[in-house]
């Protein structure tokens, strides 16, 4: 999903929006591409240590045994510099969710059922072979499942 610096640059700024604890990182990706894609404790936690390092996080008091996390001055400095780079990245997680609940559409039984109609359809209709008396009872009725669906609350 990231290479290099990429996932860095993610947490740090998940971080500078509300200080977080690493679970709190892993599920807010996990949101953020609607379930596609959560980055694993084990690459997210050394991630964590290193920008602790490089002091552009800091740890927090919380309460518990979880280490909470915030931005330092040179954290949110170094966000700024790399704030093309940022919204890319914060872009290409969106975008995984769009993408997420479209392959999910596909899968869906709506979109099931409405190719088994289009089947019925061409199996009923062959070209020049329908009366039109029967093409105008098939438009009456998808006409009035459309407008059944229209009412659904």
């Amino acid at each position: 999903m990231f290479d290099g610096g990429e996932l860095k640059l993610v947490l740090l700024k998940l971080i500078a929006d509300a200080p977080r604890h690493g679970y709190d990182l892993i599920r807010e990706i996990e949101t953020m591409t609607g379930g596609a894609y959560a980055p694993s404790p084990g690459v997210v936690y050394p991630t964590l240590t290193l920008l602790d390092e490089m002091n552009l996080i800091g740890e927090q008091q919380s309460e518990g045994a979880k280490k909470r996390f915030a931005a330092t001055d040179e954290g949110r400095a170094y966000i700024e510099e790399n704030a093309d780079v940022v919204v890319m990245l914060m872009e290409r997680l969106t975008g995984l969710a769009a993408e997420n609940d479209r392959v999910a559409w596909n899968r869906s039984p709506v979109r099931r059922a409405m190719g088994n109609l289009r089947e019925a359809i061409q199996g009923r209709v062959p070209k020049g072979e329908t009366s039109d008396d029967t093409i105008f009872e098939i438009v009456a009725l998808i006409d009035e499942v459309a407008q059944k669906i229209e009412r659904l609350k």
